[in-house]
């Protein structure tokens, strides 16, 4: 055949309908193994593969991208699905949301879900998903750092320990050598806490930690709380992410202490908490839009390919934004 072979082709061989062939090609369960066999050992011997980006383009797909999410009240997401969207809207590709949380009353799986909605592709920027099984037929990038993430799935995220570094340095470069950390659960959470404690180790500072459960503000504050009340003496305080940063602001203010005067205090993730009038807070930009806008292109890129490739870990370099809760730590 001087020709590539088509659908037709594969039909014609294993003797069943067009329709079948692309019933076959999208894994629809509702294929018998038989014929489900037949079809896949024409499209083999033709040596026929679909064309996933012509199936978006002939309308034979939903044209629409799943995003699971763990908690639609962290604000690590805003910027992340804005970069998404982004990527997405010259396909002329729609998104749909699962959050982890949402039907947790349910026995029912968010990722699960949105492959039996027929999804094109799955954005996976959530943890807990160690048991998970990925069809053939839906491609997954996961965003972020993320525990426990089924091996051979692209990856695209902030290169996070980079950034902690970069905000253990900048408290370090100020002269503090008293110094927490607060850290809590989570794939971005345990990178962050290993690289801090790496960094104060380097400059003969004792890492000290404190923190544990879900990076919310609660966590943040007793975190601090404890750090306190067993190292007086602390004048820094590096937060997992900006929401515990405000916890620890709490804590700090509730001692008695005034911030950055007394105590400096340092986040993550750029929020746009960070950047209000109130707080002005110290912090790591990961630049969670740009990771969005990678996952959402390498998700189409697997979605329009003809041959599966090798997973792939991308990386996005974060930068530090200075602002008024950190200062040079009193004589």
């Amino acid at each position: 055949m001087s020709r590539p072979p088509t659908i037709i082709d594969v039909a014609t061989r294993a003797g069943v309908s067009k329709s079948l062939v692309s019933m076959v090609m999208r894994d629809d369960p509702g294929v018998s193994e038989v014929r489900r066999s037949a079809v896949l050992a024409a499209a083999a011997e033709l040596g026929y593969r679909p064309n996933r980006a012509a199936a978006i383009l002939a309308g034979t797909r939903t044209r629409t991208i799943g995003v699971v999410v763990d908690d639609f009240r962290n604000p690590w997401y805003v910027p992340m699905l804005d970069g998404v969207r982004e990527a997405l809207a010259p396909h002329g590709l729609r998104l749909t949301l699962a959050d982890t949380r949402a039907n947790a009353h349910l026995d029912s799986s968010p990722f699960d879900d949105l492959v039996s909605l027929r999804v094109d592709g799955v954005i996976l920027a959530a943890e807990g998903f160690p048991d998970l099984v990925v069809p053939a037929s839906t491609p997954v990038v996961v965003a972020g750092e993320r525990d426990d993430v089924p091996s051979g799935l692209d990856v695209v995220a902030s290169d996070e320990a980079a950034g902690a570094r970069l905000a253990a340095e900048h408290l370090i470069d100020l002269g503090h050598r008293r110094l927490v950390h607060i850290t809590g659960s989570g794939g971005p959470a345990r990178v962050r806490r290993e690289a801090t404690v790496a960094r104060m180790a380097a400059s003969g500072i004792e890492p000290l930690v404190y923190g544990a459960g879900p990076t919310s503000d609660q966590t943040g504050y007793e975190g601090t709380r404890r750090a306190l009340a067993a190292h007086p003496d602390l004048t820094a305080v590096f937060a997992a992410n900006d929401v515990m940063a405000m916890g620890a602001i709490a804590a700090v203010q509730e001692a008695g202490l005034r911030v950055p005067e007394d105590v400096s205090v340092i986040g993550h993730d750029e929020t746009p908490l960070a950047a209000s009038p109130l707080l002005r807070l110290t912090t790591v930009d990961p630049h969670n839009d740009e990771v969005g806008r990678l996952a959402a292109a390498r998700l189409v890129e697997r979605i329009g390919a003809d041959a599966p490739a090798e997973p792939t870990r991308t990386l996005v370099p974060p930068s530090l934004v200075v602002r008024a809760t950190t200062a040079p730590p009193r004589a």
